[in-house]
């Protein structure tokens, strides 16, 4: 009888407590970037929000590679069919690929029809001590999937190698029939054991959304959009227009499925990206929504979703289209129709190779800018309001994961529409915490 009331109806969901964490974020940190007071930017800001911050995000990172790891596991063995994994994984890459060239593309022609950037002031505009990262050949972005040292890839998270290993360790695990059952077994305990750890940190989400957003907003402020509004304002609209244009129609047209719902459910996941700024982090909080909440079978979500972490990177494509432009205005250079065809190209490269962590927008972007032949100095005048465009970017990142791990399960016939069409499904309990009643000591 003790906990009969832990459920009571009139409990806020803990997607609405996140949402006012969010905006109560906001507030604090606006009020806190106008009283401009080095006591509360020192000890609440950068102290007391910073360390609630870092230490939320890095408890979703410390759940990445032990949930990739053993979900994969998981859903390899689950697939059960060595061709049928190796048609999820070409779907996959392939669906992938062609989002990220439709971002870019549609960026930069929005980009060049409103045209940011036309007779942009320099003034006051520090541009030194930016440097530009070297592009990795063709070649080399691939060969760096197979990991020299599988426990160093495991220890520094990268991504790709990890999914890699796992995937051909899952192979093996077919191969080996049931003499591997008992170790198929132990990692799906240990998934669920995992997914119970990610319902622990779910609890305190309000709270480091609330302390991330807060900082953001305190630090950048409202003034550093004045000088490049006209990016922004192109940027956000890229986004949303890929966000609720292409990636929605892409669903529909590919699943038969509603875009409204779907983006419903997808709300804690993108709120998550948008608080955390990275897609890698958000791994667990996705994963969980496309399985519980959206109906995607375990199997295809632990493949699709932490490959699409690793290579989908819709919002930071849209961001080199739009910024590419943008610069290109700036200092008044015409790249032509080879040059924009050329960006497209590095965006879906640097995409593959490049790790879903905040801030690597930017290394992209020196990329790209050094290949067209744009000065890498105009990075800096971005550069202020890249964290905020950050935080939008990723949420179009990982819905994107989402929406092409949805439309691969229902090719596959791997997507439980009555979980789908039921708004309550997957919805978090309010405590996690509960222990059953058999696990509890006696009185």
């Amino acid at each position: 009888m003790a906990d009969a009331h832990v459920h009571d109806t009139g409990k806020l969901s803990l997607t609405v407590k996140i949402m006012i964490a969010m905006g109560l974020g906001i507030v604090v940190g606006v009020l806190f970037d106008v009283i401009d007071s080095e006591f509360i930017d020192t000890n609440i800001v950068a102290g007391f929000f910073g360390m609630i911050g870092t230490m939320f995000v890095n408890a979703l990172k410390m759940l990445v590679v032990p949930l990739v790891f053993f979900s994969l596991i998981t859903g390899v063995t689950g697939i059960g069919d060595i061709r049928v994994l190796g048609r999820v994984g070409g779907k996959s890459f392939a669906l992938y690929m062609f989002t990220t060239a439709c971002a870019i593309g549609m960026a930069i022609v929005l980009a060049l029809l409103i045209g940011p950037g036309a007779g942009f002031d320099m003034e006051g505009i520090n541009t030194s001590g930016v440097t530009g990262a070297e592009a990795p050949s063709v070649w080399a972005t691939f060969a760096a999937i197979v990991p020299t040292n599988p426990i160093q890839a495991f220890a520094s998270g990268e991504m790709l190698q990890v999914i890699f290993y796992t995937v051909i360790l899952g192979v093996a695990v077919l191969m080996m029939g049931d003499t591997a059952k008992p170790f198929t077994e132990a990692c799906g305990f240990m998934n669920e054991l995992v997914m119970k750890v990610v319902g622990i940190v779910m609890v305190f989400a309000p709270y480091g959304v609330f302390a991330l957003i807060a900082k953001t907003f305190a630090e950048q402020g409202i003034g550093l959009f004045i000088p490049v509004m006209a990016y922004v304002v192109t940027l956000v609209l890229a986004l949303f227009l890929h966000l609720f244009g292409t990636l929605s129609l892409l669903l529909k047209l590919l699943s038969g499925l509603n875009p409204i719902t779907f983006m419903q459910k997808m709300r804690p996941a993108q709120i998550f990206a948008f608080s955390t700024a990275s897609s890698n982090a958000t791994i667990p909080v996705t994963y969980r929504s496309v399985t519980e909440r959206i109906g995607v079978d375990k199997g295809v979500a632990s493949f699709c979703v932490p490959f699409g972490a690793t290579i989908n990177m819709d919002g930071t494509a849209i961001m080199q289209g739009v910024a590419t432009v943008f610069l290109a205005n700036v200092y008044g250079i015409d790249l032509g129709l080879t040059g924009y065809i050329t960006v497209i190209g590095m965006a879906i490269l640097a995409s593959i190779g490049t790790a879903g962590v905040p801030g690597v927008g930017l290394v992209m972007l020196t990329m790209v800018l050094t290949q067209v032949g744009l000065p890498i100095e105009g990075v800096a005048i971005i550069l202020g309001v890249d964290r905020l465009m950050d935080m939008i970017r990723t949420a179009v990142n990982i819905t994107g994961d989402a929406v092409v791990t949805t439309i691969i399960a229902k090719s596959e016939g791997k997507v439980d529409v009555g979980v789908f069409d039921d708004p309550e499904a997957g919805v978090i309990a309010e405590d996690v915490t509960d222990i059953p009643a058999h696990a509890q000591p006696a009185e």
